[in-house]
């Protein structure tokens, strides 16, 4: 018990790096929580400071999901262990302990944790969600979309074991949305495609 306690607390650790901070202010010298969404995340990054440091914090986001999980399966195959260690660092994303508890939206470390749990089912999902994006700009859409129709790709795929880790990550990723669910109900939701439009003009 204890040994699973240290995993857990390391997972939680991991996904507590605040990546996105880190890369804003290296590379553009601000603090992705006092500009655009005021997220941490790869997309208010790449908001403020460029595409290329949205991608650079979207690949560390991503492996802040793998690492853990990767290193866990290394330990035990166990689904549930491994779906704890999996929550510990999306937990850790959300919650960082590196600022005051509060973080990102989980997406990018959601996509990473499952990358070496369920690969196909993630892609299957992960393919929708960029069709979504590409068809509405929002974002995220496509966000809650992916985590949405990631518990029926398990199922298709017989990765069962894994589909209540995946509920549970659909319920997480609904809360840290809710804003954005708000604002897309009320039709005031950023989208990417309007954004290219008005610097082109």
């Amino acid at each position: 018990m204890l040994g699973i306690l240290l995993w857990l607390l390391i997972a939680y650790m991991i996904g507590s790096v605040p990546f996105g901070l880190l890369v804003a202010k290296a590379a553009c010298g601000v603090d992705p929580r006092n500009g655009g969404s005021g997220n941490v995340g790869a997309t208010n990054v790449a908001r403020l400071c460029g595409t290329r440091y949205g991608m650079l914090t979207l690949v560390l986001d991503l492996l802040k999901g793998v690492v853990p999980v990767w290193a866990g399966m290394l330990v035990s195959t166990s689904p549930l262990f491994l779906s704890l260690v999996a929550l510990a660092a999306l937990l850790g994303h959300v919650y960082s302990m590196f600022l005051d508890f509060k973080g990102g939206k989980a997406v990018a470390t959601t996509i990473g944790v499952f990358i070496p749990l369920a690969f196909s089912s993630l892609l299957a999902s992960a393919l929708v969600c960029l069709l979504v994006i590409w068809r509405t700009g929002y974002v995220s859409l496509g966000s809650l979309t992916l985590v949405t129709i990631m518990p029926a790709a398990l199922l298709i795929t017989g990765c069962w074991a894994y589909i209540p880790l995946a509920l549970g990550v659909m319920a997480l990723v609904y809360w840290t949305h809710r804003e954005n669910i708000a604002r897309l109900a009320r039709g005031e939701e950023k989208s990417w495609q309007k954004k290219k439009h008005e610097e082109a003009a």
